[in-house]
């Protein structure tokens, strides 16, 4: 669709140009040479460079240019893709909402590899980790007793029944090496997993 609009665009945009031109003299005319590139005609360089470097401009730049197209089409899929990260069956009951520097609840994005990755991306280690944790897909107690319901899955610390994402994080001695009441934080999030290195790993 856009590329037929888009055509149009151009082709109308051409024709005007023609137009004035024939209408300024009957003299005016225009002729069309073949010349295949294999002859080696000397203006063929420069007629190449000069239709790679041609930007038409259309008659409704604000609704059919590219980056208008780019910036719509991103739109939509970012909309979608939200829409169905916020359902419960889109990213699981469990999923651990994290916020921002402003405490604004984290929405995907495509920008900068998106706000996990740029944060935790840089380690396999780190970003593995922070996935189980976030995901609630740990080698913890509370996901092992969905499989095995007759094991005993209590944390070593002895202070809790069984050992749960919010237990590590807020209140398991084991893991207190960093200490920030914000653990709801992406910032604070990870650096208790680099103080932490054995929470949320095999």
């Amino acid at each position: 669709m856009y590329l037929q609009q888009l055509v149009t665009s151009t082709s109308v945009s051409l024709s005007c140009h023609l137009q004035l031109f024939f209408n300024k003299s009957q003299d005016n005319s225009i002729e069309f040479w073949e010349c295949p590139s294999c002859l080696k005609w000397r203006f063929h360089k420069d007629v190449d460079k000069g239709s790679k470097s041609f930007k038409p401009t259309p008659i409704f730049p604000c609704k059919i240019s590219w980056d208008f197209y780019k910036k719509t089409n991103s739109d939509d899929i970012v909309k979608q893709w939200k829409m169905h990260f916020q359902a419960s069956d889109g990213k699981g009951n469990n999923f651990l909402d994290l916020l921002d520097n402003d405490f604004n609840i984290i929405e995907p994005s495509y920008i900068k590899r998106g706000p996990w990755l740029q944060t935790f991306g840089h380690s396999n280690f780190l970003c593995a980790r922070a996935t189980r944790a976030i995901t609630n897909h740990a080698p913890i107690g509370k996901f092992c007793l969905r499989f095995f319901p007759n094991e005993d899955f209590k944390c070593p610390c002895n202070k809790y029944p069984i050992k749960t994402r919010r237990h590590i994080l807020h209140e398991c001695q084991r893991f207190n090496r960093y200490w920030n009441p914000r653990r709801d934080s992406l910032s604070h999030f990870i650096m208790f997993l680099i103080h932490n290195p054995k929470a949320f790993a095999f």
